[in-house]
């Protein structure tokens, strides 16, 4: 006899649903535990333009300085104290104009010296003149022997050497004491100081700097691709910077053979030609010259960066739209644009917005007229 108790349809249903339920439930934990794998960033977005090539004729724009086509170092010829020194910094010379004075004392006591050392050799001449002419007026009448004769020549021709040297020393004491004197060689300006009243200076020290005003020059510091462009006798024209209405007109005087190592730029000057008062030395000046740079390919200003500190642009490549860093020769400059010489060619993509956000290799994705 069955003693099992009876299940109905509708127990049998909630029998048959606890092992399900109870599965679900397990694999709703598990789940909750798992974290989902984050997805790859997409491709950043990135403005572009393509690069184009045109030639440029253009008038180039450069700010200098005027300084003097001559500037001198007077320094005294010998060593000594320094008593006086008569000019300061912007003070105008005349040529022949005393600068500054060496205590002469010591000059002044060789002088004497060299004085009465000559004065003793003229008195030695004299002496010996009139013994040689006694022995020559003797051997002439036979009273005297040849050996006196020829003792008493050479003793007239030693005390006369002498007297020479003697004359020598004189001169050059003279001109000793005329180099305690520091003068001015040419008319000029007194740029610098190097030395004080008081002082001990070596000879050919530095004492005063002197700007000659024989000519002024307008300086500037030019890059090198512009250099290059630059025609065989430019003409430029020179303005103020403060008053362009104050210009004139010059020529390239000088070219630095090596370029400086920190700008990578070379010095010009260019000599002004009758210059106006009011171009002073020190003076910031524009220079503009008409110069054919040929094929540039400009870029906007915010395409720019640097690498290995160099001028650099974001390259694009066009099949795998990822991005390189690429150094470039900058032309010049504007607040707006970028003028290239070399390291972009026509119609490569170039980055011009979001420079600082990459890195090689990157992906992007175009937005702009480069799509």
């Amino acid at each position: 006899m069955d003693h099992r108790p009876r299940t109905t349809g509708k127990g049998r249903l909630r029998t048959y649903l606890r092992p399900a339920v109870a599965l679900g439930a397990v694999l709703l934990i598990a789940g909750c535990g798992e974290q989902k794998a984050p997805e790859p960033p997409g491709p950043r977005p990135v403005r572009t333009i393509v690069t184009s090539s045109r030639t440029a004729s253009d008038s180039i724009l450069l700010t200098g300085a005027v300084e003097a086509q001559n500037e001198a170092s007077y320094g005294f010829r010998i060593g000594g104290r320094i008593l006086e020194r008569l000019v300061n910094v912007g003070d105008t010379v005349a040529p022949g104009q005393v600068l500054a004075r060496l205590d002469p004392q010591d000059e002044q006591n060789a002088k004497r010296s060299a004085q009465a050392a000559l004065a003793a050799a003229e008195a030695a001449v004299n002496q010996s003149r009139s013994q040689y002419e006694r022995q020559r007026q003797l051997l002439d009448r036979g009273f005297t022997p040849r050996a006196q004769y020829e003792q008493a020549e050479q003793a007239f021709l030693n005390a006369r050497s002498q007297m020479d040297d003697a004359t020598a020393r004189l001169r050059m004491a003279d001109d000793r004491l005329s180099f305690t004197e520091l003068r001015a060689d040419s008319a000029g300006v007194v740029t610098q100081r190097r030395a004080e009243a008081g002082e001990v200076v070596q000879a050919g020290q530095p004492v005063v700097e002197i700007a000659r005003q024989n000519g002024r020059d307008a300086v500037f510091d030019v890059p090198a691709p512009l250099l290059t462009a630059l025609p065989a006798d430019p003409q430029v024209e020179v303005t103020l910077a403060s008053d362009p209405a104050v210009k004139a007109m010059g020529r390239v005087r000088e070219v630095a053979p090596q370029a400086d190592p920190v700008t990578r730029s070379f010095r010009v000057r260019v000599g002004l030609i009758d210059p106006p008062e009011a171009m002073r030395l020190g003076v910031t000046v524009l220079g503009r010259v008409v110069v054919d740079t040929g094929p540039v390919i400009e870029i906007p200003a915010s395409a720019l960066t640097r690498l290995n500190d160099k001028p650099a642009v974001w390259v694009v490549d066009p099949k795998t739209e990822t991005v390189a860093l690429r150094n470039v020769d900058v032309l010049r400059y504007t607040p707006s644009s970028v003028a290239v010489a070399e390291g972009l060619k026509p119609s490569e993509i170039v980055v011009t917005a979001g420079v600082q956000a990459l890195h090689p290799g990157q992906k992007v994705r175009l937005l702009g007229a480069a799509r």
